[in-house]
């Protein structure tokens, strides 16, 4: 039996996706990522010469500031900003500017439900549009699962509210070979499953993966 949605998708359709870069006069690199009602910021600037807090002759830096649309930022945007750094240093060559700092600033526009992809997302283009060497790009959803047991995808504020649990994926958007084990090789770096990123709240099926890489 299918699930009903608010918005009549279907349970695998994606919200309308929008995507403008160059959107900031002052940024080396910008980019505006909306899905359906959520929408996103992103600015990046760099690379510039590292401070002695992120001093490394061998590697560059990438830093993330995360804004909420309004007040200060708390312990959720805190551990966005950890995810965001993480996946972002995965797909960026570091090597090449070794020293240096990238600064990524995401602003959040409009929150409706699939925030984390959405930001994820947005950063990437932003990344692409300032020319920063990247090993791949990167895509980001959300999967969230009813009650019921069915797996939609990209919730929105009202149906993660309604979810037993979800989780939001990161895939690289190429694949250049396959490990016997099973798990994917992008660039010389084993990539478990095919996935950079995931982050679950909640209990998802086996199907999905349930842990933070």
């Amino acid at each position: 039996m299918e699930i009903d949605r608010i918005d009549e998708r279907t349970p695998n359709q994606l919200r309308p996706l929008i995507c403008s870069r160059n959107v900031l006069n002052r940024a080396h690199g910008s980019s505006s990522w909306s899905q359906g009602d959520t929408k996103v910021l992103a600015a990046v600037y760099g690379p510039k010469a590292g401070t002695k807090k992120n001093e490394n002759p061998e590697r560059a830096c990438i830093e993330v500031i995360w804004k909420p649309k309004t007040g200060q930022s708390g312990k959720l945007e805190k551990e966005y900003e950890m995810i965001l750094k993480r996946t972002l240093q995965s797909i960026c060559i570091l090597t090449i500017n070794p020293n240096t700092t990238t600064s990524v600033i995401i602003q959040v526009v409009s929150d409706d439900g699939a925030l984390l992809p959405c930001a994820i997302n947005a950063a990437c283009a932003a990344l692409v549009d300032a020319g920063i060497p990247l090993k791949h790009l990167a895509v980001a959803v959300c999967c969230g699962l009813a009650d019921s047991g069915d797996v939609i995808l990209d919730p929105t504020k009202l149906e993660e509210q309604k979810m037993k649990a979800f989780t939001y994926l990161v895939f690289p958007n190429s694949v250049f070979s396959v490990l016997p084990e099973g798990s994917l090789q992008v660039e010389g770096e084993p990539v478990e499953n095919g996935i950079i990123t995931s982050v679950t709240q909640g209990s998802m099926s086996g199907s999905l993966l349930s842990r933070t890489t």
